[in-house]
């Protein structure tokens, strides 16, 4: 398979058309060739770690609220749903304003959000700042993303999210167990570092022309979104609510075929299936990120940091092998990596479920973080190599949403599930 960069360059008529260097620079403004991978996954990853720093601190949460665990799993819910919002929307002003308007504005939100958690006396107000760190950070993903270009580049982002996600249930115990749960919230900022490498490139991307904002497509979307996220806890009304939702959206889609929601990526097979396939793989992993502790500490006698370093090593597996997965994705071909993806996710749950021994619960969460990880880094690019250069950015985050849709459906389902069993 062909590597595919989010925007390519304008084509050159004739046969014979040849671009002297400064063109073929010019004509490659927002591909900084420059930039090291490691710069965007340091962009981008923190935000696994912001988001799954409160795995195993759960309880200290609630108690600093006054409210139940699985109450307090709605700071994990919000944050994975403005995650799953905020994708498409950065995508949007990525698209229309392009890199720097869009970094500054993660970066406001980042360290707004993270303020606001860190004083914070009421559950609803730290839920309104873990919104804003979440969106920011999926302002600084989107960049990130927008700018790998390549399965190989794309599987070092997607490996630093399973890793940094994996050590972010033991980041945040420790963190908390030294200082203060609020301070594991805030791991979030260190992406925040990798600013200035990508800033300095930033108005070498600024869009060649302003494209209009089509407000109505954005906030159905948004509507949708949140309608899917609250299914777990809320079935029968946010079932009609998805569904008079996607009816609207449907009518607007077709008046408005390239505005906010393009209907030519809706009728592609390949963007919609990787789409849904992404969703399910992390539906999965999340779930299992959430249910494995607890599962372990009702039928082990382990200790809670026993129990984090073993999801952490588990993890760590995972995310190394899905970053070799990715690597080796071209050379292997679409149906051979579709072929392991689909066997390793289905795996995952299946020894989650019926396993009679509890340390092959480890096993499983390897599998669905390799599953996950090496799936959104693959998948990504399949779903969008195919769109117009224009609709590059807004086919990755229509792709991040369905991601992050399952971000947010596997807390709630763990909580609904085992937390509060």
């Amino acid at each position: 398979m062909p590597h595919s960069a989010p925007y390519a360059p304008p084509r050159t008529h004739g046969h014979h058309a040849r671009a002297t260097p400064h063109a073929r620079h010019a004509s490659r403004p927002d591909r900084p060739a420059s930039l090291h991978a490691l710069w965007l996954a340091l962009l981008a990853t923190p935000l696994a770690a912001s988001a799954n720093s409160p795995v195993l601190i759960l309880p200290d949460m609630a108690g600093s609220f006054g409210v139940t665990t699985a109450t307090a799993t709605w700071l994990v819910t919000v944050f994975a749903w403005a995650v799953a919002v905020g994708t498409p929307l950065m995508a949007g002003l990525l698209r229309r304003r392009g890199l720097g308007v869009t970094l500054r504005l993660a970066a406001v939100l980042i360290t707004a959000g993270t303020a606001v958690v860190a004083a914070a006396p009421w559950l609803p107000l730290a839920m309104a700042g873990r919104a804003a760190q979440a969106m920011g950070g999926a302002g600084l993903v989107t960049v990130a993303m927008s700018l790998a270009g390549s399965v190989r580049r794309m599987g070092v982002i997607t490996a630093g999210f399973g890793i940094l996600g994996a050590a972010g249930p033991l980041l945040g115990s420790t963190i908390a167990g030294a200082a203060s749960w609020r301070l594991s919230l805030a791991v979030g900022v260190v992406a925040l570092l990798a600013l200035p490498a990508v800033t300095r490139r930033a108005e070498l991307s600024a869009p060649s022309r302003t494209t209009p904002f089509h407000g109505r497509g954005a906030t159905l979307l948004v509507l949708l979104a949140t309608a899917l996220v609250l299914i777990p806890r809320f079935p029968l009304p946010a079932i009609a609510a998805s569904l008079a939702v996607v009816a609207l959206l449907a009518l607007h889609v077709r008046s408005h075929p390239d505005g906010f929601v393009p209907a030519s990526r809706l009728r592609t097979r390949t963007f919609v299936l990787s789409t849904l396939l992404a969703c399910t793989f992390a539906t999965s992993y999340f779930t299992l990120l959430f249910a494995v502790p607890r599962l372990l500490d009702d039928r082990t006698d382990w200790s809670t940091s026993t129990i984090g370093t073993g999801q952490l090593i588990a993890l760590l597996t995972g995310s190394t092998l899905s970053m070799a997965l990715a690597a080796s994705a071209t050379r292997w071909g679409r149906p051979r990596v579709l072929t392991i993806l689909l066997t390793t996710g289905s795996l995952a749950p299946l020894t989650a479920l019926l396993t009679p021994w509890p340390a092959l619960l480890l096993p499983a969460a390897t599998l669905a973080v390799l599953t996950a990880s090496a799936g959104q880094a693959t998948l990504a690019v399949y779903a969008t190599q195919a769109a117009p250069t224009a609709q590059r950015p807004t086919a990755i985050g229509l792709f991040n949403l369905g991601y992050q849709l399952g971000g947010a459906f596997g807390p709630a389902i763990a909580a609904l599930v085992i937390l509060s069993a």
